[in-house]
């Protein structure tokens, strides 16, 4: 059967039903899979590792060739799990040099704990193949930037992993603030994430700063990523309060106790006169995250909530308010169900999708390390500031960390 036309309909929920069983793949029409045509390998087989495997599985453009982890029994976990959704069987490379070189591999996925990413990006970017790296792409501002050097003369790609410019209410955001300018020019931005801490870690690694980079570049360079492309300029001025109030306060590794923050407020102050604030909150019993963007002909306001004791789905709706300029409405956003489900609300498989349209040398918008260095700048300027208790000027703070070459770049 003629497998050609990559834009057919499927019908994703018959494809395995018990009741749909009988069609045999010589008469799969909308029930047809695309034939894989990528080789991938994952580095890392944690809880993003495994989101991958899963996600690329689902995309079916790409297929997992192989693993590796330096723990056995993630490995082992991340197999059992994989044989559940897949009959394809796994390489398990011995060493990080051998899942990097194998000749079978056209692209790795780094998804190991933020610590790791700079010294296995060194070993990576010597195969010269596609690299997705999972954020923050550094725990610091140094091996950021030098990541972003390295990828400026990379002879392939690296693509880093800030997926949640991909969730569908922020798609839509981005779409009527910025390519329909529905709200004419933006003036402020207003960010929120309340949600339960952090989840248990390989030997706790997200619960120090040192080995997580802080609460604000591990989590938050997400949201700060958001900002930064709504507000289409560079931050000024960073001021933020936070602190470690609820949160693993009584957790101690090694004889180290967890210093990471679980609340913070943050103001941002843009080159082109936007003004943005985040607020976070890390002790809270279930998710939620809204955006509220303003501008000088009306306002925008996207939410999501995902009430999981309840075992419900995440719900997201945007709402665009512009009184006599024009239609005001409110709509739900949604992808498909088993897209949804496959983790991130979606947004890592059309993450995949930009990742695989790159393999295939075609022009698409996917989160670049300039960009993951811009969100890490943010974070860590905003994380300087509750140190200090003062304003941090971005230009003096990117002239201490020897990063003022990307001022106005």
């Amino acid at each position: 059967m003629n497998n050609s036309n990559k834009t057919k309909p499927r019908l994703r929920f018959f494809e395995d039903a018990p009741g749909q069983r009988h069609i045999v793949e010589s008469d799969q029409y909308l029930y047809q899979r695309p034939k894989p045509s990528h080789n991938v390998v994952v580095i890392g087989t944690g809880t993003m590792g495994q989101e991958h495997m899963r996600v690329a599985t689902l995309l079916g453009r790409a297929q997992v060739h192989g693993i590796f982890d330096t723990q056995k029994h993630s490995m082992d976990i991340a197999e059992a799990n994989f044989a559940e959704y897949s009959d394809k069987s796994l390489v398990r490379y011995p060493d990080l040099e051998s899942a990097c070189n194998d000749p079978a591999v056209d692209a790795l996925f780094i998804c190991t704990p933020n610590y790791t990413h700079f010294e296995i990006l060194q070993t990576a970017i010597k195969s010269g193949k596609p690299i997705f790296l999972e954020k923050p792409m550094a725990t610091d501002l140094q091996d950021a930037a030098a990541t972003e050097a390295m990828a400026r003369d990379y002879s392939s790609f690296i693509q880093i992993g800030l997926q949640y410019r991909y969730k569908a209410q922020y798609v839509e955001a981005f779409y009527e603030a910025l390519e329909r300018a529905s709200l004419g020019d933006i003036k402020t931005i207003s960010l929120s994430e309340y949600r339960p801490p952090f989840l248990d870690k390989v030997a706790q690694w997200n619960k120090f700063n040192s080995t997580s980079g802080g609460t604000l570049v591990e989590k938050c360079c997400h949201y700060f990523d958001l900002i930064n492309l709504l507000a289409q300029s560079q931050p000024l001025k960073v001021y933020a309060s936070g602190g470690q109030a609820v949160n693993f306060v009584d957790l101690e590794r090694d004889g180290k106790k967890s210093d990471i923050d679980d609340h913070a407020f943050v103001v941002i102050d843009y080159a082109n006169g936007t003004r943005a604030n985040f607020t976070l909150n890390m002790f809270c019993h279930d998710f939620s995250e809204e955006l509220v963007v303003s501008g000088d002909r009306g306002r925008l306001k996207a939410t999501e909530v995902f009430s999981f004791h309840q075992l419900q789905g995440a719900k997201a709706t945007l709402a665009i308010e512009v009184g006599e300029s024009g239609p005001s409405k409110t709509i739900d956003v949604t992808y498909p169900a088993l897209i949804e489900q496959s983790g991130h609300h979606g947004a890592t498989y059309f993450e995949h999708i930009a990742f695989v349209d790159r393999l295939e040398k075609k022009s698409v918008s996917a989160a670049t390390p300039l960009q993951g260095l811009w969100s890490m700048i943010v974070a860590s300027a905003a994380q300087a500031s509750i140190a200090s208790g003062g304003a941090v000027d971005i230009n003096q703070f990117m002239a201490a960390n020897d990063l003022a070459h990307y001022v106005n770049d």
